[in-house]
């Protein structure tokens, strides 16, 4: 029988009904294996056992509880909640009550009143979620691998010398290394999809406002929370909970009481697919990556979809997208003194630096592309349900510390994700699954991007690829 921590949540949800697991001895053992495996990978920043464990046996307690009244049929027991007793992480840029959020940064005093949740974070704790704790972030979520001054290299499952990708490496090195099925990060550039292509998992970017946040990114629309997963399955699973209305977001969607389990297995027959493997604009693309994708075409193919090989006529965003990041980091510095300023990740001190210089003009030329970008994607996605790209252009790289790549402009920090951003830009929800190995038996990431607010059809749709194609897990721990 498998072990515990190697179940994705779903399975467990059912183990758990059937009493054939139990969510005290789930947790455990998830704990067990974070504590040997997180000096390895660093993929936690902090660990709550204490509160996970007391969690596990409310969780408990109210699934006995439900199987006893439906043996007897007597009593009142509480129903099970979406999540209970499911072991899951939480990003450290999200708040979180009770537990100290620094944002991968020195700068930040960990001893203050940590009094708030984060919406996300209430509504796992709402759904009877074991919330274990904080995973690792490079300051501020700055850049795509994990790495910095405060909590040092996040490492891949898959191979220790390599980066899980970032900013949502921890999470993503957590769900792959079986520290906890399910993880939320946020999405700014591709900070949930990068990880999830270079660790192996499903990592999904929802429609801009479906997942309320608090307090807002400092650097503006283009940030998204989502989850990590191990399937599909469980990434619909989390979105039913991640995506309710909180007021405290201005921006966030209307409420959606829509059930994402329901119609996931519906298939792709009659399915309109945009099969566009270099968006019209990349260069550079890794031979295995741009053979993964051509096969997933195929694939989507004989599963019934109607997949037509054509780019979206859009430019390449990479100056905007990282001028808006960079304008944003600007904002930060300014707020810091000179004695945070000294203690900063200088991969995070060059973007500032980079975002000091940009003028008012520039910021109103950079949203005025992007709403053209934004435009001519919403009238492509009219002829078009879903668009296939790869995840990334790499597959996962070697580590390196904190400030060790020189000046981290826009080419440092984007240039090697060129499908990830252009959809931060237009707010559309975008999925990255997992799909193959490269040669060298790293992960390889196939992304598929929805019309806006079809996040549903999103999960569908790598819901079918999913179940020919079953997720590998790392075998090097």
């Amino acid at each position: 029988m498998s072990k515990l921590y190697e179940l994705p949540a779903h399975v467990l949800l059912a183990l758990y009904a059937s009493g054939q697991a139990s969510p005290v001895d789930c947790t455990r053992e998830v704990l067990e294996r974070i504590g040997h495996l997180n000096p390895l990978l660093n993929a936690f920043c902090f660990i709550d056992e204490q509160g996970a464990i007391e969690s596990a046996r409310e969780s408990e307690t109210r699934w006995l509880a439900w199987r006893k009244q439906r043996e007897t049929g007597f009593g009142g027991a509480n129903a099970p909640r979406a999540l209970e007793g499911v072991p899951v992480s939480i990003k450290d840029l999200i708040l979180t009550k009770g537990w100290p959020t620094l944002r991968g940064s020195k700068t930040i005093d960990p001893k203050q009143d940590w009094s708030v949740d984060a919406p996300v974070s209430a509504r796992l704790r709402e759904a009877g979620a074991v919330v274990l704790g904080k995973t690792t972030t490079p300051e501020f979520g700055c850049k795509g691998e994990t790495n910095s001054p405060l909590t040092g290299i996040t490492k891949n499952p898959w191979h220790l010398q390599k980066t899980p990708g970032g900013s949502s490496g921890g999470a993503a090195a957590a769900v792959a290394a079986g520290l906890g099925p399910l993880a939320v990060g946020t999405d700014g550039a591709g900070s949930v999809r990068i990880p999830a292509a270079f660790c192996g998992n499903v990592g999904l970017k929802p429609s801009y406002g479906r997942v309320p946040a608090y307090p807002l990114s400092p650097f503006g629309s283009v940030a998204h929370l989502g989850p990590h997963t191990m399937s599909v399955i469980d990434c619909a699973l989390a979105m039913n909970v991640m995506k309710q209305a909180d007021a405290r977001d201005w921006t966030s969607l209307p409420p959606d009481t829509s059930n994402y389990l329901i119609g996931l297995d519906d298939g792709l027959a009659g399915l309109r697919v945009a099969y566009s493997p270099r968006l019209g604009y990349v260069q550079q693309l890794d031979p295995a990556i741009e053979a993964a994708v051509k096969e997933t075409a195929h694939a989507m193919e004989s599963l019934g979809a109607r997949v037509e090989a054509v780019d979206p006529g859009i430019e390449d965003s990479l100056d905007i997208s990282f001028g808006l990041w960079a304008a944003g980091a600007a904002n930060l510095w300014r707020q810091l003194s000179d004695e945070q300023r000294a203690v900063t990740d200088p991969d995070f001190r060059s973007e500032a630096t980079i975002g000091l210089a940009i003028n008012p003009e520039q910021i109103h030329d950079f949203n005025q592309r992007r709403g053209i970008l934004g435009s001519t994607l919403r009238q492509f996605m009219s002829r078009f349900d879903l668009i296939l790209t790869p995840s990334t252009a790499v597959c996962a790289f070697d580590t390196r510390a904190a400030g060790s790549a020189g000046l981290y402009d826009a080419q440092t920090m984007l240039g090697w994700t060129p499908f990830s951003f252009p959809f931060n830009l237009s707010q559309q929800p975008a999925i990255s699954f997992p799909w193959s190995l490269n040669p060298d038996g790293l992960p390889i990431g196939i992304q598929l991007v929805g019309p806006m607010f079809g996040d549903a059809l999103v999960l569908r749709a790598a819901r079918a690829l999913e179940s020919i194609r079953p997720v590998k897990r790392p075998n090097a721990l």
